[in-house]
């Protein structure tokens, strides 16, 4: 059974910082990716930030160079550290894991439950 389980959500002041954790659990015979995404209400689910294994990064224009994506391959465990927070950074915020459970099985996405980031004053 892979899990997905993200933590770290939380209400944060315009210009506060929040650190987003996703831990898998669950055996894979190989991770290619992790990253986190947002949906806010009414809008389509967007891509925030990806790591590969080898440590590729990906970020998504609205998010450079506040956001900072990181992973912990031993733990397959990934963070997002979110700072100079917008309003418009309000969203649900899911990790998504892009891996193969066995090695005869194809690739495929995870996602977990999602975590609520609310940005207001």
């Amino acid at each position: 059974q892979v899990q997905l389980v993200e933590s770290g959500g939380g209400l944060v002041q315009p210009g506060g910082s929040l650190r987003l954790s996703c831990a898998a659990s669950g055996r894979f015979f190989s991770i290619n990716a992790m990253g986190w995404y947002r949906q806010a209400p009414g809008l389509q689910r967007e891509l925030v930030a990806t790591i590969t294994t080898g440590g590729n990064t990906n970020y998504a224009d609205s998010v450079k160079g506040r956001f900072t994506i990181s992973r912990d391959n031993a733990k397959n465990t990934v963070y997002l550290q979110m700072n100079s927070l917008k309003p418009e950074d309000a969203a649900v915020y899911y990790c998504k894991l892009d891996g193969r459970r066995y090695y005869y099985s194809g690739r495929a996405d995870y996602w977990g439950q999602g975590t609520q980031v609310t940005v207001s004053s």
